[in-house]
Order: C-alpha cells, then structure tokens, then sequence
C-alpha cells in the first residue's frame, strides 16, 4: 500500500508538472479536473500468470500499438535494426537483467507493451548511458523530469538509473501524456522524446493551416519524427523475427533479480562477496548507485540475482555492523574542514557528520573522526561515477589530435573553450562525460583532444608585459592579443580594480604568440 501511494504522488507531481506548462491557457478548476481524473482513474491491474515461452512472446501479447502501419519513415528504421544483428544481440544481453521487471510493470498499468522495447530506442539499455541533453539512465530522464517523478538524485545516488524507480515513472509519465494527448500514444511518445510543448506548438500551426494533427502529419524535430517509427519497427521486428531475418536471444519469462533489505548502508564490494557475485553485475542491477557504497540514508535495500538471494541474507545476517564499511580514524588538522576531509576520503561532509554526530559544520584541530571508507581501491568499483569518468578521459581518440588537460577557469563556458581549441561543443562535453549544458567549476580538469599541439598548428604561450597606452581598453588590448577580457582581469587583479585603464600601467598578459 506504501508503495502504491508513493506512485500516486509521484503521479500527481508529474500531471501537475505537465498542465503547468500548457501553452494553451486552461482555467485551474479544468487543469485541477484533468489531474484528479489521471490520479483516480489509474488502478494496479493483476499481472496475467500466463506463461511464456520466453520473455519476448510475454512483450508480444501486450501489444496494444498499430504496428501494421506502412510508412517509408518505418520502413527505414527497420532496414537498419534488420541488418545489425550485433546491436540486437547487444541490447539483448543488456536488457535480460530488466526486461521480465518491465514487462510486469507494464502489464499492471494495461500499456502497450511495446512500451517494453523503448529502452532501445532511448539507450540500448545501456543503464549508465548519458545523453547530450544531460538525460540519464535506460529511459533517459533529464533531472529536471526525474525530480518532478521523485527520481532522487544526489552525490550518493542517482534515481534516473534506479531500474524500479525510473521504469515506474516513465510508464507513469506516458500514460500522463496519453491522456493528455486524448489517448493517442503517438503523441504520447512524441512528447516524452521532444516535450509536449513541442508537440501541442506542431498541432497548433496544422490546425491554423487546416492540416490533420496526427503524429505522421507533425512538422516536429528530426529525433522525435524518428523516435516513433524506431519504436515500431522495433514492435514489427521482435513480432516477426523470423520473417526479418533477424535472431532474438531467449531471455527466459522469469525474475531476474531479488530486492534485498541491507539495514544499513554498506560497501557494494560486501554486496558482491556476501552475495557470491561479480561487483560489475552488482552496479548493472543497481546502476543508481554513483559511488563505492549504497546511500547512507537509505533506501537500504539492494537487487541481487535470484539465486544468490538466500546465500546473501544469511551471510548479511552473520555480518558484524562494524564490517558493513571500512573505518578509520583521522585526526583533525588545522585549516581542515568537514568539505576537504570528505574530498580526500570519497565522501560527503553529510555522511561525516552522520557518523560522527556532528549537528553544524564546525570541526576543531585536534578531534577525532570515523571516516567511512571503501574496502578495496577505487578503481576496483568499475562503475562508480569516478571510474566511467576516468575511463572515459583515457579512451585514445580518432584522428591527428593531442591530449590536453585543461583547468577551468573562472567565467569559461563550453563554447569558449572549444572554440579556443578548435573543437565542437558536443565533442568537449562528451570527452569528459557531460553535456553542454552541464555548469563547469573553476579548477575543474578536462580533457580535450585538440589538433591545435599538432604540427603546423602549435602553441606557444608567453608572457608579456604591456604597457598602457593612451586610449587603451581591456575590450581593445585582449582584441589585439587574442585573449578574453576576463583573462585580463584575472591575471591583474591587483592593478585593474577601476573601470577604466591608466596611461602607463603595466598589464601582465599570457599570450599564445603562435595565433
């Protein structure tokens, strides 16, 4: 029942999130209506105990979608899926962890059960999968979107990825958008890939112009007039596949996972030991998790694989409390602070002052502190945030480029650097494991990998001393040497504290004499 309440309002905020942004002005009895009806209209159905061949036939039989649609946009997407079996291989290997949890979550709501497949189309259920619109997890919630669905997201843990959490928001949030959209679920997913916004903008120039408002008739953006038919032809291809050509790897119609009770924050390396399995299938069921432990506040519960569910609870049962994390003490140094002690050990000051019972902030030289730590090396925790990240920084690179590692400064935008190195936007922010529209940090490292070091395109930094002329600006000096004003500024704090520049003052200048 706890758990039935906690979806309703993660409904409501959902159904509230999307009627408030109606372009379309709508009196607030009507909006406060629409929302109620979504909230009480929607009841848990009995999930069928047919069974299945394998967990593909199960998907089959909820189909609810027109799939017989005979569209060259259709017929594209399935040329592609039809020729690449190693990719429906591959998201076959990846989604037998989830797919069974899915499929029954879609059944309870009475969805299409296509519905099931579009984890393909959003990530390849890749749960660690980051998207240029700083969408996150298998269905690729942005965090705007999961907070409205109560998908937690913090340094310990990042509810986009939760597997339960985030299936059950996303099936919530589409069917929100199908009653939204008069029960047209093409809409419906158009609106999830793009907003639906963007779809009510789209049918309200068709209708001005006297054209029809169906999905097919939309003038919407190149991914959402492709999202659709990927999902279709997708439908089309696991409904057929022998016609197609193409073979699905069984995935057994049974649980993959159990839900484990932890009481307690504990090292996911004891997860996996405890439990007699590999920490890397460990993060892949529990993908949230961000960093070397579970959330020191909970929930304390874990997914393990079903067999190895009593051999885990009754080693977690024997577990001394003291060995849950590894401890250690550290005494307080002068300039120390709750913020640099959490650095240096991979933690958070809250988790500090949790297990230490410190209620402010305020820690004194001399004290003594338990710090929680990890039970092996970081980079034994594969796919803790640190590591992908790390990983990711090293990959080698196409073409004639050069590694630079960069410091951000203050003021620096993505553009700025990437212009300044003669790269994309998209390609800085995906080097490092980001999106563009992600805040940088002054003192932040990046990697770049610029063709500016390469022959023919070096850069030799100097320094110059110049001194002001008469009529000079800082618009006017960095213009000529080809530096940002904010540079300037920063590398003469001392001197540039007016707003206006002295005849004879002498500016330190950091200058690439090669541009």
């Amino acid at each position: 029942m706890q758990q039935f309440t906690l979806l309703l309002s993660a409904l409501f905020m959902a159904g509230c999130s999307q009627l408030a942004t109606k372009a379309d002005s709508e009196p607030e009895q009507k909006r406060s209506d629409m929302v109620l009806t979504v909230i009480e209209d929607w009841q848990p159905q009995d999930v069928s105990h047919t069974t299945y061949e394998d967990i593909w036939q199960r998907i089959i039989a909820s189909y609810q979608l027109d799939t017989n649609i005979d569209n060259p946009r259709i017929a594209a997407q399935l040329n592609w899926f039809k020729s690449h079996q190693s990719y429906m291989d591959r998201v076959a290997e990846r989604g037998v962890r989830y797919l069974h949890f899915i499929a029954e979550q879609i059944e309870a709501r009475n969805v299409p059960g296509e519905l099931a497949l579009l984890p393909i189309v959003e990530s390849a259920f890749d749960p660690f999968a980051y998207s240029h619109g700083r969408a996150s997890g298998v269905w690729q919630f942005i965090p705007s979107t999961g907070r409205d669905f109560g998908l937690q997201q913090d340094w310990w843990h990042d509810g986009r990825r939760d597997i339960r959490a985030a299936t059950e928001a996303a099936l919530m949030y589409l069917d929100a958008l199908q009653r939204e959209f008069n029960g047209d679920w093409l809409l419906a997913l158009a609106a999830y890939n793009s907003g639906a916004g963007t779809v009510r903008k789209a049918m309200r120039k068709n209708r001005a112009r006297g054209l029809a408002t169906d999905f097919w008739s939309l003038d919407l953006p190149k991914e959402t007039r492709d999202y659709v038919p990927k999902l279709i032809a997708l439908a089309k291809l696991v409904k057929s596949a022998e016609e197609y050509q193409i073979t699905l790897l069984p995935v057994p119609d049974e649980p993959y996972f159990a839900v484990a009770e932890t009481g307690g924050q504990i090292d996911l390396s004891q997860v996996a030991e405890l439990s007699q399995t590999p920490l890397d299938e460990i993060y892949k069921l529990n993908p949230g998790f961000n960093r070397w432990a579970t959330r020191p506040s909970g929930p304390h519960e874990v997914l393990i694989p079903v067999a190895q569910y009593d051999v885990f609870t009754e080693q977690l049962a024997s577990l001394p409390a003291s060995a849950r994390l590894k401890w250690q003490r550290y005494a307080v140094r002068n300039g120390d602070s709750l913020i640099t002690i959490a650095k240096q050990f991979h933690t958070t000051p809250d988790a500090l002052k949790q297990a230490n019972g410190i209620r402010g902030n305020i820690i004194r030289a001399g004290e003594q502190l338990l710090i929680p730590g990890a039970f092996k090396s970081q980079d034994s925790y594969s796919h803790s945030v640190s590591q992908r990240l790390d990983r990711l920084k090293t990959l080698r690179r196409p073409g004639n480029s050069e590694r630079v590692e960069y410091r951000v400064r203050s003021g620096d935008s993505f553009w700025e650097i990437a212009r300044s190195h003669d790269v994309k936007v998209s390609d800085l922010a995906r080097w490092n494991g980001m999106a563009p529209g992600d805040p940088l940090r002054a003192g932040q490292s990046l990697v770049i990998w610029s063709k500016k070091n390469m022959p023919g395109k070096r850069e030799v930094i100097r320094k110059v001393n110049y001194r002001v002329r008469s009529g000079d600006s800082l618009a006017r000096i960095s213009q000529k040497f080809n530096v940002r004003i904010s540079d300037v500024k920063r590398w003469n704090s001392s001197q540039v504290k007016e707003k206006y520049l002295q005849p004879g003052q002498t500016l330190t200048l950091y200058v690439d004499v090669m541009r």
